[in-house]
């Protein structure tokens, strides 16, 4: 079978199966062919892909809702009656008088409070043995003890007690003290000097520093040289009133024969 398309390609129309008359053949398939496409746009999927029906009673659920709504009428109902109730029971005293006097009495309560008090007098008498209890250890004793100990661990040591303390403590005194005197000596030697001059008052205030009299030794004195010393100054004096005194006789010795002769001549 050929469509209309087909036809144009040939000038007469040649069907598949032998025919008498071409044309009506023409005709006869056409309009086969135009049954065949009207039959396919009607033909019926044997497969049913469409989507499930929906039920309202499935959604809705009308039968829940009635059962919520009886409960929640039944609780309100419940809840008003009981305020009713609790609104009567407050206005007057209800119908069952509720209030009870009485005293409870019980039948071993002198026994209990007798227990009681033998067992604080109990307590009581252990606090007084252990409050007058003497202690066994002397801290006073072991205060001493350790004091002494102390004292010859001093003895014995050859550093002082934290000495390693009192050596940081001098060490950090003596760089503070070298770098107020470097600080000072510099400000002293721009303000007096120019040039080479100043460079050497520095150096010589850097030795100066270095060479602090505060930290040099004083040379101890020899005992051998003070005696010497004490022994110059007894003996100088000493000499020195001999030679006066000689001096002293020579001119009185002179001046005599001289007052003499001037007292014979006046007699």
């Amino acid at each position: 079978m050929h469509s209309s398309t087909d036809t144009k390609m040939f000038r007469s129309y040649n069907s598949i199966l032998p025919t008498h008359n071409k044309l009506l053949q023409m005709k006869w398939d056409q309009k086969y062919y135009k049954e065949h496409q009207e039959k396919l746009k009607e033909a019926k999927p044997m497969v049913d892909t469409r989507a499930p029906a929906t039920y309202m009673h499935l959604h809705l659920k009308l039968k829940k809702l009635q059962l919520e709504e009886e409960r929640l009428a039944t609780v309100e109902r419940d809840n008003r009656i009981l305020l009713e109730k609790m609104s009567y029971v407050m206005r007057t005293r209800g119908r069952v008088d509720n209030r009870n006097e009485y005293e409870y009495k019980s039948l071993n309560r002198e026994k209990r409070q007798r227990e009681l008090l033998r067992v604080t007098k109990e307590n009581q008498a252990i606090l007084r043995r252990v409050m007058m209890r003497q202690p066994e250890y002397s801290h006073k004793k072991w205060q001493k003890e350790w004091e002494e100990n102390q004292t010859f661990m001093e003895s014995i040591s050859h550093f002082p007690k934290d000495w390693w303390i009192r050596s940081e403590t001098k060490k950090k005194s003596e760089k503070t003290k070298d770098g107020e005197m470097t600080t000072e000596d510099g400000a002293q030697g721009k303000d007096t000097g120019e040039g080479d001059d100043e460079e050497t008052d520095g150096d010589d205030n850097r030795q100066d520093v270095k060479k602090d009299p505060k930290k040099e030794k004083p040379a101890k004195p020899d005992g051998n040289d003070n005696r010497k010393v004490e022994k110059d100054k007894k003996e100088k004096p000493a000499k020195s009133d001999g030679n006066d005194n000689r001096k002293v006789e020579k001119d009185n010795k002179e001046k005599d024969p001289e007052s003499e002769g001037n007292d014979n001549r006046k007699a």
